[in-house]
Formats: structure tokens, C-alpha cells, sequence
């Protein structure tokens, strides 16, 4: 199947890590200023990201996954998701980022097309005053459960959603 979309989404490789953490740390800098303190977005460093992503992707074991969406051999978007410790059936959505120049394009919409389990729970966690994100989110389906909790980075509050197993898909 041919496609006209410039991007190919893929499983997380090890040549993949350096580029992610230079997508990682851009997509925290262009999505989270204003809710995570300056300092800490401006003190993230590439290289360190990058062994933190090489070791993150040596230890993945099925059932998480991580995709990488690269444009050339760019990542220019990611996601992740894991098995409940407390509930291994079920599934947290642990990451899902898209540089703000593929926004709009259905590259975050192709992310969670191949991740998402319509025969599985799955939550996450978003910043409370994040209104895109958890607009985005509520598209799949996910809705706040009322679990909160401290964000480790900043004074922000995160909200965790969940998207019931066999809910609606989004178009």
C-alpha cells in the first residue's frame, strides 16, 4: 500500500534515540512553557535524553511499545504505551508527542490508531491546564476519572483519563 504521507511510523530502534530526545525535549519546549518553569525546559539536555532513550528502549519488553514516527530518518513524533502494574490487562498510555509542525497533519491521529486496543482499558495522565491535550484525547474517547496527582517537574497538577475498553473510535 502506497501512501502520500511523508512520514513512516516504525518501532523505537536503538539509532532511533538520539533523534527522539531531540524530538522529546522539542515537543516539551514548544507544548509546556508556561506550565513547566523555563528553567527546567531550558536545562533538558539532548545527549543525556538520548542515553536515558537508549537504555528506555533495550528494556522494552512486550506488551509496551514504543512507535517513532520519522520523516527521513527524523522522529518527528512519538508515543508509548505500557501494561498496568497493578492491572496488566489493561494499558497507560505513557507517551504522545508530535512536533507543532506536523499538528493537523493526522500524524498524532496515526499514532493512536496503531496503539490503541479498542478491547482494552487505557489512561494517562495530562496537565490540568492543558485544554488541546485533553481536547485531543476526548476525541479517543478518554474522559477525566477524577485521579490527580503532582506533576514531579513543576507545581502543575496532572488529571488522569481513561478510554473504556470498546469505546467508539475516533474517525
Amino acid at each position: 500500500m502506497t501512501t502520500d504521507r511523508p512520514w513512516q511510523i516504525t518501532e523505537l530502534r536503538a539509532e532511533h534515540c538520539h533523534s527522539l530526545a531531540e524530538c522529546h525535549i522539542g515537543c516539551w519546549r514548544e507544548a509546556y512553557r508556561g506550565l513547566i518553569p523555563d528553567h527546567v525546559l531550558d536545562a533538558f539536555d539532548i545527549e543525556r535524553r538520548a542515553e536515558q532513550w537508549e537504555r528506555i528502549q533495550a528494556a522494552v519488553q512486550k506488551p509496551a511499545v514504543i512507535l517513532v514516527a520519522l520523516v527521513d530518518d527524523i522522529v518527528v513524533g512519538f508515543a508509548g504505551i505500557r501494561a498496568l502494574d497493578e492491572a496488566p490487562e489493561d494499558r497507560e498510555l505513557n507517551a504522545m508527542y508530535v512536533r507543532s509542525a506536523w499538528y493537523g497533519t493526522g500524524l498524532a491521529h496515526e499514532l493512536m490508531r496503531e496503539l490503541l486496543d479498542v478491547h482494552r482499558n487505557t489512561t494517562l495522565w495530562v496537565f490540568e491546564e492543558n485544554p488541546r491535550a485533553r481536547a485531543f484525547y476526548r476525541k479517543y474517547g478518554f474522559e477525566l476519572d477524577g485521579a490527580r496527582r503532582a506533576e514531579r517537574f513543576s507545581p502543575s497538577i496532572e488529571v488522569r483519563m481513561l478510554r473504556p475498553a470498546d469505546a467508539a473510535p475516533a474517525r
